[in-house]
């Protein structure tokens, strides 16, 4: 019982099943920005996974917190204890959110569920208002929140939830502001406040008083890639919502704890969301751990109203909330948060100076290490490369063969075309980010043939 070694070898079938994905050779062991695999090649993990390990791999700091967690106690079911890691993780969530008013945090296991508590929670409050019609929560296509059921229902792409339609309530859409595709002489800031009154649109045609909130990623992520509105956006959604009695909820599952320069996303503009779900960097993928982060009055209005009709067994767990506490103190101690924001600026550069050497890259957007850029056959008009020629697929995998991870993405069936997040750990130097670039450059390259044939 002591071998630690799968039964079965690289290339052989796996007892595990998960999505469509290439073989992959197995980990063996990660530091920083660095995985090894079973075999000793290394990989620069430019992606974080899926934009979780913030703070590198094999922390000693975390890994020693965590183990004297274990030492004490791993489990205890919150409604049997309180324990010292969750009551002191809240507080200091409740620091952090101070500003915006965010003053409550209930714990859970990553971003699904996070986005499940948030709109509970939502639903819960307008039900304790006396506003029980409202149960509808527009979101943006593309979008995506989740893949249970209730977040998925909110995720705007109908390839992804088109199974399980029958078996959820979908949520109407509003289009994502890509702002690059506005028509020639509008501004920037024109094009952003025509999209936010597609929420008041939406709104009206929906039936206000059925409406109970806006869900969005302040800082897009596997949707669209590190889409950024201008500033006027969210200020003009933040007034809609507030017009028309909406509650306004952030995902920062992906683009929150630190990656974008600031602790929480919502931090960057004058337009304070009432509820935000964490997850991901949270405990940067040292064990799941999500959070939904709310208003004070919101969940005092539940609770005098009977309680939060919402739990799951793992909820507020010693253990991951001991790895959040140690990952939050290797953020603040080593000050990430600003070197996030600072080699954020130096990566984005870099990466629009590549468009200049390979001219189907279509945009590079993003906020801090919250990164992303897309591929276009022809970048001024936004028209995608064709489907079949699988851009996001071979590009990713041509950096991998070089030892490069980056997260690639096609939405809505190829129609928005193919995108790609790189997002590094919030402590990655210069030094590795020009590693990155260099990795980066020679799977593009490899790719360019391809792209040509299909470029006017």
């Amino acid at each position: 019982m002591n071998d630690q070694s799968p039964r079965h070898g690289r290339n052989e079938p796996s007892s595990m099943f998960f999505w469509p994905t290439e073989d992959r050779p197995m980990a063996a062991r990660g530091e920083g920005i660095f995985i090894w695999d079973d075999e000793g090649r290394r990989y620069v993990d430019a992606s974080c996974g899926p934009q979780t390990t913030n703070i590198g791999h094999n922390n000693r700091y975390v890994v020693a917190a965590m183990r004297a967690q274990m030492d004490d106690i791993c489990f205890a079911f919150r409604s049997h204890f309180k324990n010292g890691p969750a009551e002191r993780l809240a507080d200091r969530l409740a620091d952090l959110g101070a500003d915006l008013g965010l003053t409550r945090a209930f714990f859970c296991s990553g971003g699904s569920e996070a986005v499940e508590g948030a709109i509970k929670l939502a639903r819960q409050y307008a039900i304790a208002k006396g506003e029980a019609t409202r149960y509808k929560i527009i979101s943006r296509l593309p979008s995506y929140h989740g893949s249970t059921l209730g977040a998925l229902s909110l995720t705007g792409d109908p390839q992804m939830f088109g199974p399980f339609a029958p078996m959820m309530q979908t949520h109407p859409k509003i289009p994502a502001p890509f702002v690059i595709e506005r028509p020639d002489g509008e501004s920037e800031d024109a094009a952003a406040l025509r999209y936010a009154l597609m929420l008041e649109d939406a709104i009206i045609a929906q039936g206000a008083e059925t409406v109970l909130a806006f869900i969005v990623e302040p800082v897009g992520g596997a949707a669209t890639g590190g889409l950024v509105a201008p500033d006027i956006y969210y200020e003009k959604v933040r007034e809609i919502c507030d017009r028309y009695g909406l509650l306004l909820i952030y995902d920062e599952v992906m683009c929150g704890s630190g990656r974008t320069g600031k602790y929480l996303a919502a931090e960057h503009w004058n337009a304070k969301p009432d509820i935000i779900a964490m997850a991901k960097g949270l405990a940067a993928g040292y064990v799941p751990l999500g959070a939904v982060l709310a208003r004070g009055d919101i969940v005092q209005a539940v609770d005098d109203a009977g309680g939060y009709a919402h739990g799951h067994t793992y909820s507020a767990g010693p253990l991951a909330c001991a790895a959040g506490l140690a990952v939050m103190d290797v953020l603040f101690q080593n000050d990430l948060i600003a070197n996030a924001a600072a080699k954020g600026q130096i990566l984005k550069a870099k990466l629009e100076r590549l468009m200049d050497e390979f001219p189907f890259i279509g945009e590079v957007r993003g906020r801090g290490l919250m990164l992303g850029f897309d591929v276009m056959a022809d970048r001024k008009k936004r028209i995608p490369l064709p489907p079949e020629l699988n851009a996001g697929h071979a590009i990713a995998q041509a950096c991998y063969d070089r030892g490069l991870i980056i997260y690639s993405r096609r939405m809505l069936g190829g129609a928005r075309g193919d995108h790609f997040l790189v997002t590094p750990p919030l402590n990655v130097t210069s030094e590795e980010i020009d590693l990155i670039i260099d990795l980066l450059r020679q799977g593009l390259s490899d790719f360019a043939p391809t792209a040509r044939t299909a470029m006017p």
